[in-house]
């Protein structure tokens, strides 16, 4: 399932009705343009809680078109990645008990 930037937008318009949808939508624009720049040029972008996005080098190779069964070379390329950030374990915490050693009464003669 794609999500459009059009349904996001209306999605958060929604939920937030004080803000103009104009606004909104240059904030979605500036954030999608920064994220673009950042990839083409090979910075990764990291959006907390979401994932990260990277640009990798796909090599070239000789493919095969389906259709036609013919080979097909294809050129080196960038291939944009994005891997799912790992959500955190709640770490219990351990009661640590105190014993308490008992003191052997010594009786004094």
């Amino acid at each position: 399932m794609a999500i459009v930037k059009s349904k996001l937008l209306k999605q958060v318009s929604d939920n937030w009705p004080n803000f103009f949808r104009k606004d909104l939508d240059k904030t979605f624009s500036i954030i999608l343009n920064e994220i673009k720049g950042a990839l083409k040029r090979g910075d990764a972008v990291e959006l907390r809680g979401f994932g990260r996005f990277s640009t990798r080098i796909q090599k070239e190779s000789i493919r095969r078109n389906p259709r036609t069964n013919e080979k097909v070379a294809v050129k080196k390329k960038k291939k944009i990645h994005w891997k799912k950030t790992k959500e955190k374990k709640k770490k219990k915490k351990k009661k640590k008990k105190k014993k308490k050693k008992k003191k052997k009464k010594t009786k004094k003669k």
